[in-house]
C-alpha cells in the first residue's frame, strides 16, 4: 500500500512539473517572454505555449499546402527569429503586415534549428487547444 501510495504521489508530482512547463506563461515583459523562448529554442521544446512580440523582419507567400498559413519571420527584442504560421482558413489573414511592423503573438512553440516555429495563433474550433491570437495595429486575429 506504502509503495502505491509513493508511486501516486511521484506521478501527481511529474504532471505537476510538466503542466507548469507546458503551462502558459504570461509575459510580464518583453525580456521574460525572450528568456523563455530562449529556453525553449537551447532545449528544443516542443508544444510550449507562449506569448510576446517582435518585428516582422520578412513576409513570406502563404503556405497553400493543406491548411492555408499566412507566414512571416519575427525577430524578438533578444535576436531570436521565429516563423510565424498564422492558420487563415480557421482566423482572419493579419492585415496590412509590412517588414519592421511591430505585433504581438500568443501560441504554441515548435522547435525548429532556425529558432523555431510559432502555430496555434487562432481560436480551436474543436475547443481542445488553448487559444492562440496575433495583435498587430490595435487588432486582434484570431
Amino acid at each position: 500500500m506504502r509503495k502505491l501510495l509513493l508511486l501516486a504521489v511521484v506521478i501527481v508530482s511529474g504532471y505537476a512539473v510538466v503542466t507548469q512547463e507546458h503551462a502558459l506563461r504570461p509575459a510580464q515583459s518583453g525580456s521574460e517572454s525572450d528568456d523563455i523562448l530562449a529556453g525553449a529554442f537551447a532545449r528544443g521544446k516542443n508544444g510550449l505555449q507562449v506569448e510576446g512580440q517582435g518585428e516582422v523582419v520578412r513576409v513570406l507567400p502563404d503556405d497553400t499546402d493543406g491548411d492555408r498559413h499566412q507566414r512571416f519571420v519575427i525577430r524578438l527584442d533578444s535576436g531570436q527569429t521565429l516563423l510565424v504560421a498564422h492558420n487563415i482558413d480557421l482566423a482572419p489573414r493579419v492585415a496590412g503586415l509590412f517588414q519592421g511592423d511591430r505585433v504581438q503573438f500568443r501560441g504554441e512553440y515548435e522547435w525548429n534549428s532556425e529558432g523555431g516555429v510559432l502555430h496555434w495563433t487562432h481560436l480551436d474550433p474543436a475547443g481542445r487547444h488553448d487559444a492562440g491570437w496575433i495583435k498587430h495595429e490595435g487588432r486582434t486575429y484570431q
